[in-house]
């Protein structure tokens, strides 16, 4: 069979067809890579090749380039890198063609194509003259396909290589894509691909954004492309808006004040809703840069520091503008809205609760006359309008602001749970949601909670999305009215204001469950009600938790008699999210009854394992399964020890799924569960821990997060058993003392990061490990690391991006080495004048921090005597 059959067949619509040509394919690109190749690149280029075959070649093409695992990745570029020269130039030659074919699918085609290839090549200061062959094509005027698939290439290019890459070229992109985005570009295709093409480069072209007279023109291009005949060009442009904001908000203040406020009023306003949603989407983002400025500056001024970056308050100066608008755009809700559908109204009321975030007590009387006039409304558009921007409101503004009206509302909107129509009510039980979470005080228990706990049971014979709605304000009441409390005299409660319902409430949440469908996830809503619940209970309802425990217990064991019948990919998915939601629920319990639950211990291990050995390749019910595991150690301590030898031989695996970065890092996470329930009972488990988590450091393949976390966990098991650590401690404080070497870069805030999650693994790993060994015999070893300890301690204090967990873990370790050595051994290292100072920090800093901090100056101040 030749290649453009072979294509062909991967397109049908029969099953196997499709399969056989898949897998034909796969063996020849295993068997003879280049061969592979050239066959797709000929048959992309081969323009009397039917069009879906010469897809089906670019999208192999791609395929067989790229892939969104960074291993796989690395395995398909040096795949590429070690094709002899030929082969590379002349895939790279059919694919530069098929650019400027007259079919301008086929371009599309191939624009992706060259990107993958630039993708791995660019890096490697390979292919030297692509971009200055691209820009060639984008000046060619007589091929106008071949400039939109060139630009198309250009800001895929952009979208996937590095800014520092391209920066040297990046005036000549620049130019070139500002060139076809202008007005005067006769071909509305070539201005779309143009504009697309800036969408992508935004980011590299930083340098050019700080040059007013570059910064003008571009912003000058991108407004009068928001003006464009073609709404797609204008939708393309508003997107370009939205990420210049984002990108470079503290240049905007000009652009604002002379264009941007009444071109994106306007753009909202737009007939077409493409347009609308982007204008809608510009005033989102900034709103969302000034909340975020807003947490720095309270960050800043709480340290005595100045703020990096100021907001330009654009919200709040725009605010008679936007409102407005944004209450209009509320109205335009759909009857029959599909739920995943992003519709003008759902985009306003998010815009509108960003809103209010960023300009807190100023939006309450921009909205409430709308609210006033239209929450008893005989038009249920009005209605609804009115009372998701109350609900909208909610977070920002401050409470006392809120509460009278919130206290006036809510008999309103207990009995609006009964509305006719199904928008209306949807909507009102979202709004008790937030207020049930925001404004919980204003809730009175002897006025408000039996109807309002009455309306939302009834809710949950509802639709779909009004049982969700329902459900989540029945979890948030929990969450914030749940739970015990002590009085002054220290003495716990043993009831709560929602004792009466618990049993009625919880029951209506299992029936809810009962559903074999997760429309809209409103059973899973309900598992998340049922935890919180169970969760939260008090010493009078606990009765409740144990009946509801057993039922969960029985239907775990009823999904495991069932596994064996699962057929076919819906019910695997609805078999594995009642598993987790299950699982969920029974930690929640375990939590709950902590060391009162060892009566269910032995039916809860003998339920996971038995889906441990079910689960197959399904990590996510691998993780959930380890979580409940874990915290069934936490809660039984030491009489946790039966289990764990039945366990051990689903942990290792997981603990060498490197590629699966939340599988390991919960099995990493485990091993410090069992360390802490076990205590020194651990020792015997200790080798074959410590030796596959220092396998893990080694692989190249392993996230460089999870190794944080297997640092952190050589703190847990050494403060475990103590002494028994010896035999791993020099290899342990070589491994730490290399690690604690890394230093972040201040221009790379991914690497500051990092570091800082790495230097908080280091000091937890120390700290286990000196708290192990002082006051035993063992505790002279750690003598001959203390220099290199303190070394780490001044470097992490010294760094102007240390955070509160990195100070309070640095004090607390220079109070447990003091305290190892209290006999003056290490009294020349603790007199050093760097302690000193540190000791009378004046730094602000939590109470906890500082707590730490005193401490750890006693401890200094006996071991210096």
């Amino acid at each position: 069979m030749n290649a453009t059959d072979l294509l062909a067949n991967t397109l049908s619509a029969d099953a196997n067809t499709r399969q056989d040509a898949t897998q034909k394919l796969e063996a020849a690109s295993r068997e003879n890579y280049p061969e592979y190749m050239l066959m797709l690149s000929s048959v992309l280029v081969n323009e009397t090749s039917p069009l879906h075959v010469r897809n089906a070649a670019g999208l192999a093409l791609k395929n067989a380039l790229s892939a969104r695992e960074a291993a796989r990745q690395t395995d398909y570029s040096n795949r590429w890198l070690q094709l002899s020269p030929d082969t590379k130039n002349k895939i790279k030659q059919d694919a530069l063609m098929t650019l400027g074919s007259p079919s301008q699918k086929a371009g599309n085609f191939a624009s992706q194509v060259v990107a993958a290839i630039a993708a791995v090549e660019l890096p490697h200061n390979q292919w030297a003259d692509l971009i200055e062959m691209l820009l060639s094509f984008v000046n060619n005027q007589t091929n106008t396909n071949l400039k939109i698939a060139t630009l198309q290439t250009i800001g895929f290019i952009c979208e996937v290589i590095k800014p520092e890459i391209l920066s040297l070229r990046s005036n000549e992109i620049l130019t070139a894509v500002i060139h076809g985005a202008r007005k005067e570009e006769p071909s509305p295709e070539v201005q779309l691909a143009a504009v697309h093409a800036l969408y992508n480069s935004l980011e590299f072209v930083r340098e050019n954004f700080e040059r007013e007279g570059e910064r003008n023109y571009i912003m000058q291009v991108v407004c009068e492309a928001t003006q464009n005949p073609s709404v797609a060009v204008q939708v393309g442009a508003f997107e370009c808006l939205v990420r210049i904001m984002g990108l470079y908000y503290d240049k905007m203040a000009l652009y604002m004040e002379q264009a941007l406020f009444g071109l994106t009023v306007m753009g909202m306003k737009h007939s077409d809703e493409r347009v609308a949603l982007q204008a809608v989407e510009f005033w989102s983002t900034v709103c969302e840069e000034e909340v975020e400025l807003a947490v720095e500056a309270q960050e800043a001024l709480e340290y005595g520091e100045q703020p990096e970056a100021e907001s330009r308050q654009f919200a709040k100066i725009a605010l008679p503008e936007i409102v407005p608008v944004l209450l209009q755009l509320l109205t335009k809700q759909e009857e029959d809205a599909d739920d995943d559908e992003w519709n003008v109204s759902m985009a306003a009321a998010t815009c509108l609760s960003l809103l209010a975030m960023a300009v807190q007590d100023a939006i309450v009387p921009a909205v409430i006359p709308f609210i006033e006039a239209h929450i008893k409304s005989e038009d249920w558009h009005l209605r609804e309008a009115a009372i998701m921007t109350f609900g909208s409101i909610l977070d920002g503004p401050d409470p006392t602001v809120l509460t009278p009206l919130v206290n006036q509302a809510l008999p309103l909107l207990i009995s609006m749970m009964a509305d006719g129509n199904t928008h209306v009510k949807d909507t009102t039980a979202w709004t008790l949601g937030r207020i049930s979470d925001l404004l919980v005080t204003v809730i009175k228990p002897d006025v408000h909670l039996h109807p309002l706990i009455s309306a939302l049971v009834n809710g949950l014979s509802d639709s779909p999305r009004i049982i969700a709605n329902c459900c989540w304000a029945l979890k948030n009441l929990a969450e914030q009215l749940g739970g015990s409390y002590y009085d002054e005299d220290g003495n716990e409660s043993q009831s709560g204001p929602l004792s009466p319902y618990y049993q009625g409430v919880v029951d209506s949440l299992l029936r809810v469950t009962e559903s074999g469908s997760n429309e809209a996830n409103y059973r899973t809503a309900a598992y998340q009600a049922i935890a919180a619940y169970l969760g939260q209970a008090t010493a009078d309802v606990v009765p409740v938790v144990d009946s509801t425990l057993h039922i969960v217990l029985s239907r775990m064991e009823h999904l495991l008699n069932i596994h064996g019948q699962i057929v076919g990919i819906d019910d695997r998915n609805n078999w594995n999210d009642l598993t987790s939601n299950l699982c969920n629920v029974v930690m929640s319990v375990i939590r709950k009854l902590e060391a009162n639950v060892v009566g269910s211990a032995d039916r809860i291990m003998s339920i996971n394992l038995g889906l441990l050995q079910n689960a197959g390749k399904t990590s996510t019910i691998v993780e959930d399964t380890f979580m409940v595991v874990g915290a069934l150690a936490s809660a039984l301590d030491t009489a946790f020890a039966p289990y764990i030898e039945a366990f051990l031989p689903f942990l290792y695996p997981a603990l060498k799924s490197h590629e699966d970065t939340q599988l390991c890092t919960t099995a990493v996470g485990l091993i410090g569960d069992f360390s802490r329930a076990l205590g020194e009972q651990s020792a015997t488990y200790a080798t074959g821990f410590m030796t596959v988590l220092l396998e893990n450091l080694q692989s190249d393949v392993l996230n460089r997060n999870v190794k944080v976390s297997i640092l952190a966990c050589f703190g847990d098991i050494a403060l475990a058993i103590g002494p028994a650590f010896e035999p791993f401690f020099e290899t342990t404080m070589s491994v730490l003392r290399q690690a604690g070497q890394v230093e972040p870069n201040p221009l790379d805030y991914d690497i500051v990061d990092y570091v800082s999650q790495l230097r908080e693994g280091i000091l937890e790993a120390y700290t286990g490990i000196v708290t192990g060994f002082k006051k035993t015999d063992k505790a002279p070893i750690l003598l001959n690391h203390v220099a290199s300890i303190l070394d780490l301690i001044q470097r992490c204090l010294r760094d102007e991006d240390r955070t509160d967990a990195t100070m309070r873990l640095s004090y607390g370790l220079l109070g447990d080495l003091a305290d190892a050595f209290p006999g003056g051994q290490i009294k020349h290292l603790l007199l050093s004048p760097w302690i000193a100072n540190e000791l009378r920090s004046k730094y602000k800093m939590p109470g906890e921090t500082k707590k730490t901090l005193r401490w750890a100056r006693e401890m200094i101040k006996i071991a210096t005597q």
